[in-house]
């Protein structure tokens, strides 16, 4: 069990060491003779969000653990759209006209526009659900185009998420899923939890979530229908503003589990999913394989093979609630 405050601290010193260590060794020696390779990082979210700093710090210690240095034979650009659609496009245009030899998707919202951006520079994305539906690969086992990643699927992750809820709130027969309909894998996820609902006698209290200022009223809807706690399906809006999200949980004394480990380190009571950082060193790994002259369209998609469970029991003393020591037992991480 890890305090998770010293871990994204530690990471995000190292991020933005890595940062300064760019611009220091930027132009190179004219004296060196390998020749640099350049990659491109679009990202949804904002340069001081300690979560995306964190995983960009595991993205590029593995570029560095396969022969790589900032400032000697690579060069990264960052590109922030900080939530903005309009700038996201730009950003994409942008970074795909400065010719990088691979570039990282962080999300899968930054696949769309780097894929109207360009037919042809490598893309690796990160952690994205459902690429083939998404049409930037034809299969998971040949992409058959310039995308490849990690993916993987929020059906299979619902209903287990839901179990896990259970196991903690025991005697709860009522969880509210709070979701955007319009977002991938948001709707099979509901699905699985449903299914897994019915075989344990609880009842799904759906409430759609339209935008941040539907939020309140989503946790006042869940509470009215006498939920004991809540699936909470995070879309990039929510994802930004995933204190909000804590503070209302809170507030409304609903526990929650997530999507995303940010969200529980930032306030919510539990997660449970892929590893980041396992996402990004593989990322890191397909990335290396394209600057060393492999296609996108010949690397298969990879799927995550670590899930972590992420518990804050800080959130759990100010709900009231007591966690059965055997389900901290489980726990990778918890936040104290």
């Amino acid at each position: 069990m890890v305090a998770s405050g010293m871990k994204t601290n530690m990471r995000r010193r190292e991020f933005l060491g890595l940062v300064a260590g760019m611009a220091a060794a930027w132009p190179l020696d004219a004296s060196a003779q390998e020749r640099v390779r350049r990659v491109g990082v679009l990202t949804n979210l904002r340069p001081d969000d300690a979560e995306v700093q964190s995983r960009l710090a595991v993205f590029v210690k593995g570029l560095e653990q396969l022969g790589w240095t900032v400032g000697r034979n690579l060069r990264i650009d960052y590109r922030w759209s900080e939530g903005n659609a309009d700038r996201l496009r730009t950003d994409a245009a942008e970074l795909v006209a400065l010719g990088p030899d691979v570039t990282l998707a962080t999300s899968g919202v930054s696949i769309l526009p780097l894929q109207q951006a360009s037919r042809s520079v490598p893309i690796v994305f990160a952690q994205t659900i459902d690429p083939v539906g998404l049409g930037v690969v034809e299969s998971l086992a040949h992409p058959g185009g310039n995308f490849t990643g990690v993916t993987y699927s929020e059906s299979a992750l619902g209903g287990k998420r839901l179990e896990l809820l259970l196991d903690a709130i025991v005697g709860a027969t009522k969880i509210a899923v709070l979701w955007n309909p319009s977002f991938p894998g948001h709707a099979d996820a509901l699905e699985s939890i449903r299914a897994s609902a019915s075989t344990r006698g609880i009842e799904i209290i759906s409430r759609e979530l339209k935008g941040v200022e539907d939020l309140e009223s989503a946790f006042d809807d869940a509470v009215r229908a006498k939920a004991r706690a809540a699936v909470f399906m995070a879309d990039n809006m929510m994802f930004g503003n995933r204190k909000r999200v804590a503070e209302l949980a809170l507030k409304h004394h609903l526990p929650t589990i997530h999507s995303f480990p940010p969200e529980v380190r930032d306030g919510g009571l539990m997660f449970y999913g892929p590893s980041n950082e396992e996402n990004y060193q593989r990322s890191a790994a397909l990335a290396d394989r394209i600057l060393k002259g492999a296609r996108p369209s010949e690397l298969p998609v990879e799927q995550p093979t670590k899930f972590e469970l992420i518990i804050n029991l800080k959130t759990a003393k100010a709900l009231g609630l007591t966690i059965p020591e055997s389900f901290l037992l489980r726990a990778d991480e918890v936040i104290e």
